[in-house]
């Protein structure tokens, strides 16, 4: 039987899966593509994660694709109006007829000598193969099957449940029980208000303190550009006044750090009252950016701890009891539930094994070129949202270089391109990042390097002129055609930008 063939294969058929889909039949329409999930159904994260009050970090009118408006009045949407987003966006322009569903990819190999990667796919316990000219792995940076639990002494002597948000159980009953949530981050404060609604009273207990900034859940710049202008423009004016005042921000962060501090400090302060422990429960020891802000709509933690429903503690874990955590204080925590949202296992596409003419690739090794391809892979890219702003902007770009790039290809009659090295751009971390679950796993993760195309900016500005508008062609990739001698990209920049 033969092995099916496109020309490129998409791996994930989540936010950014399904919008890699649509650039590539609308900027490239000659070239046949299909997506490869390993699930049972298209959305990624806004399927896979179904606990209580799961909704978007980020606004949705960055958050949401560049192509298609988002006309919901809530710029901070709930998991499942983002899911019926993502889900419609594939219906819409036939992008769910190219999904083969329950293939979980395992290892690809790259032969120079054919120009193409070979496949392998888990379809339902049975082993299938697929070819590509192309490889764009949309598949996320965590791994789906469990997050992170560290190995918390005495945990066998609960008698309650313990669970992990990325495996909610549906039959979970917290109603008039008492619970601890585990963590401090954008998942924990998420859950403790929502919790609390019903629960006898929900306890965030943390190691250590995070921003937290509480933000309205609906947009009424937006809402009233809407009302007045064609849902794409008014779509538009608004994603650019959010990517623009986000970088502002950010970059305050950066060079006035005390003042954002104290900023977003008192702004908990306005909200729980002057004689509320701030320094304890809610002032971190980094700076405001070191690691992401939390967003709290509508400040919903605060109002929940302000009317007792929930309440928060500062301190580190001895044991576990059978009802409940002793802490380090002496203080034990009764608990009848404990979330522990302690965040995510972080992995290199997807726990993809790569193999480059039958060698390895260890992407420890690599230096991400771009912040899309790696170094001495070909025709390999995936895509990976930014740290400082929202999953989409980033992804949305990627899949427009990964068009242009294919393109160019074409027009010049390449089959192969390879960003390599250069050995004097110094190595830096993947990311700049002090987050716990980006320190587990940063030895992991590629490199990058102290200068372009090799530095991560994470700055969107600077990525529209280099992934847009910046040339195809640069010193850093080389580009060769199927049997014949590699012609390096040094030589091919003297032509005209592609």
């Amino acid at each position: 039987m033969p092995v099916p063939h496109f020309d490129v294969l998409i791996v994930g058929a989540g936010l950014s899966g399904i919008g890699a889909g649509y650039h590539l039949q609308t900027k490239c329409p000659d070239r046949t593509f299909a997506i490869l999930e390993g699930r049972d159904a298209i959305g990624g994260t806004w399927d896979l994660f179904r606990y209580p009050g799961i909704r978007s970090d980020s606004d949705m009118y960055t958050l949401g694709y560049s192509f298609r408006p988002w006309t919901s009045p809530k710029a901070i949407a709930d998991g499942t109006s983002i899911l019926d987003y993502v889900r419609d966006t594939a219906r819409s322009n036939g992008i769910d007829k190219k999904i083969r569903f329950n293939h979980r990819v395992v290892s690809a190999s790259w032969s120079s000598s054919d120009a193409l990667w070979t496949v392998e796919a888990n379809h339902n316990g049975e082993t299938v193969h697929y070819t590509c000219n192309f490889l764009f792995m949309c598949s996320g940076y965590y791994k789906y099957e469990k997050g992170h639990t560290p190995d918390f002494p005495g945990i066998a002597n609960f008698a309650g449940r313990v669970v992990h948000p990325q495996k909610w159980p549906e039959d979970l009953d917290y109603a008039r029980k008492k619970v601890v949530v585990i963590g401090s981050g954008a998942t924990a404060v998420t859950l403790v208000p929502e919790m609390a609604k019903t629960a006898a009273h929900v306890t965030m207990l943390q190691r250590s303190p995070t921003y937290v900034v509480a933000r309205p859940d609906e947009d009424a710049i937006a809402n009233w550009l809407r009302a007045r202008l064609p849902a794409k423009l008014a779509y538009g004016i608004t994603r650019w006044k959010n990517v623009l005042r986000g970088m502002y921000f950010y970059r305050l962060c950066k060079r006035q750090p005390e003042r954002v501090k104290n900023l977003i400090l008192g702004g908990v302060r306005h909200a729980l009252g002057p004689d509320y422990d701030l320094a304890t429960h809610f002032t971190p020891r980094y700076k405001p950016w070191d690691q992401r802000l939390c967003l709290v709509p509508n400040g919903d933690l605060f109002r929940s701890i302000k009317s007792g429903q929930s309440s928060v503690v500062t301190d580190t874990i001895t044991t576990f009891t059978p009802d409940g955590i002793e802490l380090a204080s002496g203080e034990t925590l009764k608990a009848d539930i404990i979330v522990t949202a302690t965040g995510l296992d972080l992995q290199v596409l997807g726990g993809l094994e790569v193999f480059v003419d039958g060698a390895r690739v260890d992407f420890a090794k690599t230096m991400s070129y771009k912040g899309l391809m790696y170094s001495g892979v070909p025709n390999l890219a995936s895509a990976t949202g930014y740290t400082n702003a929202s999953w989409t902007l980033k992804c949305d770009l990627t899949c427009e270089y990964v068009c242009r790039l294919l393109n160019t290809m074409k027009a010049k009659g390449y089959d192969q391109c390879v960003p390599r090295r250069d050995p004097g751009v110094t190595e830096m971390p993947w990311l700049d990042f002090s987050s716990g679950y980006v320190q587990r796993s940063v030895d992991k993760f590629p490199r990058q390097g102290s200068k372009r195309p090799w530095r991560l900016y994470q700055n969107y500005a600077l990525d529209i002129l280099t992934l847009r508008f910046g040339r195809v062609k640069d010193d850093a990739m080389e580009f060769s055609r199927k049997g014949a001698k590699s012609v390096i990209a040094s030589n091919a920049t003297q032509s005209s930008a592609a």
